[in-house]
């Protein structure tokens, strides 16, 4: 019986983190396009998401918050091992250029996403990160049980 709460916490666990990188990409692509110049989601005419037309501006968020994401719960662990050396070196403040790469390679892949320059580039990705860590800090909670 033990085993098997445990298993539970663990599994609702994840799926909070999980929800919280969702909300925090939602929010902080949101919040970016507010306040940031020169960052903005475009919706194109042929706007479409594995053949969902995207016809409104909130679809749009809200698929690339959840890809962003996404993006943040899965490969951002496996870039930030990968780059444990730099991050070392720089003590942590390489995580910042793995969560700007991420929201670089948004901006490449959806075009309706558009990030110029390292300056809009930097504030959207410091937006996204502080919303993730209040958010993460609400949903997740803090870990000393």
């Amino acid at each position: 019986m033990l085993v098997f709460s445990v298993k539970y916490a663990i599994i609702i666990l994840m799926v909070k983190k999980l929800l919280s990188q969702i909300i925090a990409g939602v929010a902080g692509l949101w919040l970016a396009v507010m306040f940031v110049p020169n960052v903005a989601v475009n919706i194109n005419p042929d706007s479409s998401f594995f053949g969902f037309s995207l016809t409104e501006q909130w679809q749009m968020f809200l698929v690339l918050g959840i890809i962003l994401g996404l993006l943040n719960y899965f490969v951002r662990p496996v870039l930030k091992a990968l780059a444990l050396p730099l991050e070392i070196l720089t003590l942590g403040l390489f995580s910042i250029v793995i969560n700007m790469a991420m929201i670089w390679f948004l901006d490449i892949i959806f075009q309706e996403l558009y990030a110029p320059w390292f300056l809009p580039l930097l504030y959207t990705t410091l937006i996204v990160w502080a919303l993730n860590l209040v958010i993460s800090k609400i949903l997740v909670g803090s870990n000393k049980d």
